[in-house]
């Protein structure tokens, strides 16, 4: 083989493993920004109440503590100790009045019962309206998060569809669409799963 020739089959080389590294790139950050958009669903649905104690309602209350506004996961302890109450142990007896001041003022919706030592929140019993009325927010969130795997999707082959243009090979591109593509389809249908999943506890009795 003449040097010229070994020389074009090296730098083809070269270009092919450039390529493709770069189409690694994408399709990593592809992937990161679907399993971000899987990871809030999560935490979204995880706070929706379905008429069962769970902790993850109280994610987002937040407490003061000594002038910085913490999760009141920081200053008590929280558990189920049964399906439809939650009991909240503040670590301080001082913080006792702070915790039920935040959780009156929160979203969570359920009055607060201290009896001096530790916090109960009674679940009370969702009505057919409120649950109807839960599996529609909870569709809403799934239809968003699939709004971000879609849009994760276009970015990601207008860039392949960019570096073909810079001169990536037609083939590696197609390649490239094809598995992104796939990639789309499993974070759809893991939200779709997830769905399935909330509707069944929401209307569960």
């Amino acid at each position: 083989m003449c040097i010229h020739k070994k020389n074009f089959v090296y730098l083809t080389k070269i270009k092919i493993i450039k390529d493709m590294a770069e189409i690694s790139v994408i399709k990593k950050e592809t992937e990161e920004k679907m399993k971000m958009t899987i990871e809030f669903l999560d935490e979204t649905f995880a706070r929706i109440r379905a008429g069962r104690a769970n902790t993850h309602i109280l994610d987002g209350v937040r407490v003061e503590y000594y002038g910085s506004l913490v999760p009141l996961s920081n200053v008590a302890t929280i558990t189920t100790p049964d399906a439809k109450t939650i009991l909240i142990q503040p670590w301080e007896k001082t913080m006792l009045k702070v915790i039920e001041k935040a959780l009156i003022n929160s979203n969570v919706g359920i009055t607060p019962e201290n009896n001096g030592e530790a916090i109960r929140l009674n679940i009370p019993p969702l009505t057919e309206e409120r649950r109807k009325t839960l599996v529609k927010q909870t569709k809403q969130e799934a239809e968003d998060a699939k709004i971000s795997i879609r849009n994760a999707r276009r970015d990601a082959i207008e860039e392949i569809k960019k570096e073909v243009k810079n001169g990536l090979a037609e083939d590696i591109g197609k390649d490239a669409e094809e598995e992104i593509q796939k990639l789309h389809d499993k974070y759809i249908k893991k939200i779709d799963e997830m769905f399935a999943a909330k509707e069944k506890e929401i209307l569960t009795i």
